[in-house]
């Protein structure tokens, strides 16, 4: 019951951390997974692997952790803390915000917002990348699939697949 209690406490407070979406708190939640649940770091990047290729929202990953932590019970736990906190903020702070209609204001704290969003998205693909990018051949994989997404239009979920299978090949034989 220890473990219930928290991951919901833990993903309560992610969730109400997630300014500009869920990959902002990427990296606080692989330090809280580490250090009080012991999924680590290469675990963590397999389980948020699993939330990019599969259908719905990404971070529906955290059903999955919380699973791995502590069962079915834990899928639901986690599911709760880390959606409903921010959906219910979300909504009360939207009926308060068109109150403001066009204040100058309101445009002054959306304008703050936007890079700490950004800054923190970014932060979130750093902390994936450390953990995932342990070798040569991971690092190209990565640059190659970083140019593919920018530079074609190529269906991600292809070059994710791709990848993965051409990791999995090379790593294993090389």
């Amino acid at each position: 019951m220890n473990h219930l209690l928290s991951l919901a406490l833990s993903f309560s407070m992610l969730s109400l951390l997630a300014v500009g979406g869920g990959t902002a708190v990427l990296p606080e939640m692989q330090t809280l997974l580490v250090h009080q649940f012991g999924i680590d770091h290469l675990h963590f990047v397999h389980i948020y692997s699993i939330g990019q290729i599969a259908p719905g929202p990404n971070m529906l990953m955290v059903l999955v952790i919380g699973f791995q932590v502590a069962g079915l019970l834990g899928a639901g736990v986690v599911l709760l803390s880390f959606f409903l906190p921010s959906s219910i903020l979300c909504f009360y702070v939207g009926r308060i915000w068109n109150r403001f209609g066009e204040s100058p204001w309101r445009r002054s704290i959306q304008n703050a917002l936007e890079p700490i969003s950004i800054g923190l998205m970014a932060s979130g693909v750093y902390a994936v990348a450390k953990s995932s990018i342990v070798s040569p051949i991971t690092l190209g994989l990565a640059l190659i699939s970083l140019y593919l997404i920018l530079r074609t239009k190529i269906n991600p979920v292809f070059v994710i697949l791709g990848s993965g299978l051409l990791g999995y090949f090379l790593l294993k034989y090389f």
